[in-house]
């Protein structure tokens, strides 16, 4: 695979290559060793693209997670507990799910990673904590 764009939300992707260059090259190292042909094995079942090959995202994770984990990437769950002091007076919330939790699914050295496949194409997202 290959990067084809890259969009810096406030200044994000200056400070990834200032602060974490060597897991910078590991991200692009990552993406380079997936052949992203060999994950086009999905069929379409849609009207508008009967039987048209498109890329499996399960797959495409799967590969890509095996990567980041033998380079040391880690998934992380932080729990997560949601304020009700916030409400009107008159308003009674429903009871909160206490298995609540945010999830990242790759991080090193405080620098995440966020896969994510759209409908047709995919994108990695990078993360950098404050």
């Amino acid at each position: 695979m290959r990067i084809a764009g890259i969009y810096s939300f406030k200044r994000g992707k200056e400070q990834v290559e200032k602060k974490y260059p060597a897991l910078l090259k590991e991200i692009k190292s990552v993406i380079a060793a997936v052949s992203a042909e060999t994950h086009r094995t999905k069929v379409s079942e849609e009207k508008t693209m009967m039987g048209k090959m498109l890329y499996d995202p399960t797959a495409l994770n799967k590969t890509i997670k095996a990567d980041f984990f033998r380079r040391g990437w880690k998934s992380v769950k932080v729990p997560c507990e949601y304020p009700t002091k916030y409400y009107s007076s008159d308003y009674i919330p429903k009871a909160l799910n206490k298995g609540s939790f945010r999830e990242m699914d790759f991080v090193k050295s405080k620098l995440g990673i966020e896969v994510q496949f759209g409908k047709y194409s995919f994108m990695v997202y990078t993360c950098v904590p404050r």
